[in-house]
């Protein structure tokens, strides 16, 4: 029996919001995995691009040194050596950064000017 004036709230509403609140913590927690993803990948090319400097500055005291000191520079930089080779002026390493569930590994190599395939000996 209905009361005049009063309309019968069958729920709908509260349906909706529920519905909408789990579109958005789904949505919120993509995009933190997303942002974990891109931090990790940031943090393994920093730790790289470092450690393959740090082993071409060493280069010419031996290949066992200049590795000796990528591996030292990566884990100043809460990353991992994952693979480092010297050939002439040339370091080649490979690091990894485990930032969440994630660890990207990402390679770099450092040398002289000229030293590097495909590049100019001279800087305009």
């Amino acid at each position: 029996m209905r009361r005049p004036g009063r309309t019968v709230d069958r729920g709908g509403a509260t349906v909706w919001v529920a519905v909408a609140a789990s579109v958005l913590c789904t949505v919120f927690a993509a995009v933190l995995a997303l942002g974990q993803a891109v931090a990790a990948r940031h943090r393994a090319g920093g730790a790289a691009d470092l450690a393959a400097l740090a082993a071409a500055d060493r280069a010419l005291w031996g290949a066992a040194d200049a590795c000796e000191a990528a591996g030292t520079v990566a884990t100043a930089q809460q990353a991992e050596l994952v693979r480092c080779s010297v050939r002439g002026e040339i370091a080649d390493v490979t690091a990894r950064a485990r930032f969440g569930p994630y660890a990207p590994q990402v390679r770099a190599r450092a040398g002289p000017p000229g030293a590097l395939p495909g590049l100019p000996a001279t800087v305009p």
